[in-house]
């Protein structure tokens, strides 16, 4: 059964507040990028974070903030210089990797890592990134908040998989203010979809509005032979992200059931389209979502779309940006991620990761040097396009 439609074009949700956007100016953040460098280099821990990729951030109600990583290294790091005599802190090849971590943040100073990693393995040869959050009701109504976290399931696999098959969606369920993995429901399982670069997970970001959660996903087209991947969009009403039956899918005119294929809301697998993750935010009366340019752009460029609903139909790509990456390393930058909660005023805050580019040397390269494996933040205002 299909449920409650869109207006038929798909433009007056935004009302007369929409109106195109794309960026208009952006800064190096260097506070909050120095912050995590002073965070990682401290030699005094042990085994806390002092690197890791897949940034999201949410606020607790408390006032402090979560920081979620994906892989993660953990262990003791060294002051300069590095074994090879350059002016690196590093850390030794055998400090422990692990699938996910999470970072508490108070008052803009970092404190402590959680016990990593932080959601366990489902099962061998598969384990657990985390993606967007929430504080939400435990149900819908409720006066008792919990934290939900959305965590995509992948699979070992071959070449062109090397990060990974996708294979499901999944919701943990965290107390609050303990921050206790209560329990973890899968509310899309993949495994079915025979073709790999179409199974689409969802939670790479988040968007909350008039009492739902709209929920973007992707699919892993770039691990093939496109150059960009499809956006998608669900919604779940406020309460219910750990529901499976709670969950909308936009089905191309309604919202309902998951069918058997999805239709994307953005991306015509050649010009048009996302990167593997990508951040959606709601600024006055449009949405706007950042990603990563397509084809070899990609690898340093964020551009931007622009929708006046989430279902679309989605404008771009705009004129991009390019961040600053690593002097002298063979690195790329990707998961364009916005921070609501450490914006305003206008501003937004968006964080990128940076990674070196080729896989068999990429785990020497950022033992190395440290600070390469680890998020960079801007500061930029989206303002109406000219």
């Amino acid at each position: 059964m299909l449920l409650t439609a869109l207006p038929d074009d798909g433009e007056r949700e935004g009302g007369g507040a929409c109106v195109p956007r794309s960026v208009a100016s952006w800064s190096a953040d260097k506070d909050l990028t120095g912050e995590f460098a002073r965070y990682g280099d401290d030699p005094s821990r042990a085994d806390d974070w002092t690197g890791g990729d897949g940034t999201h951030s949410v606020r607790l109600p408390d006032g402090r903030v979560l920081w979620l990583f994906s892989d993660t290294y953990l262990g003791r790091v060294h002051a300069p210089p590095n074994p090879f005599g350059e002016s690196y802190t590093w850390r030794e090849a055998s400090a422990p990797l692990v699938r996910n971590s999470a970072v508490v943040m108070r008052d803009g100073r970092l404190e402590r890592t959680l016990p990593a990693p932080l959601f366990a393995n489902p099962a061998p040869n598969q384990w657990r990134w985390p993606v967007a959050a929430r504080v939400e009701p435990r149900s819908p109504g409720s006066s008792e908040q919990v934290l939900r976290v959305l965590l995509w399931v992948r699979t070992a696999g071959q070449a062109p998989w090397i990060y990974g098959v996708p294979t499901a969606t999944e919701v943990a369920t965290l107390s609050l203010p303990e921050l206790r993995v209560e329990s973890v429901v899968k509310v899309l399982d993949q495994q079915l979809v025979p073709d790999p670069s179409r199974r689409v997970l969802f939670g790479t970001t988040l968007v909350e509005e008039d009492g739902w959660t709209y929920v973007f996903g992707g699919d892993d087209g770039q691990a093939t032979s496109r150059p960009v991947s499809h956006a998608y969009v669900a919604r779940v009403p406020e309460g219910g992200l750990a529901e499976p039956g709670a969950w909308q899918y936009w089905n191309g005119s309604e919202w309902g059931k998951p069918g058997a294929r999805l239709p994307p809301v953005l991306g015509d697998g050649q010009r048009t389209g996302v990167g593997s993750a990508f951040s959606v935010a709601r600024v006055s009366g449009t949405y706007v979502l950042f990603t990563m340019a397509a084809g070899s752009a990609g690898l340093t460029t964020v551009t931007s779309y622009w929708a006046c609903s989430p279902a679309g139909p989605w404008h771009g790509p705009t004129k991009g940006f390019s961040p600053s990456l690593p002097a002298g390393g063979q690195v790329a930058a990707y998961n364009p991620q916005v921070h609501p909660e450490l914006s305003g005023d206008g501003r937004l805050v968006l964080s990128y990761d940076v990674n070196w580019l080729d896989t068999g040397d990429a785990a020497a390269q950022l033992s190395r040097n440290v600070s390469l494996y680890r998020p960079r933040f801007v500061t930029l205002t989206a303002a109406p396009a000219r």
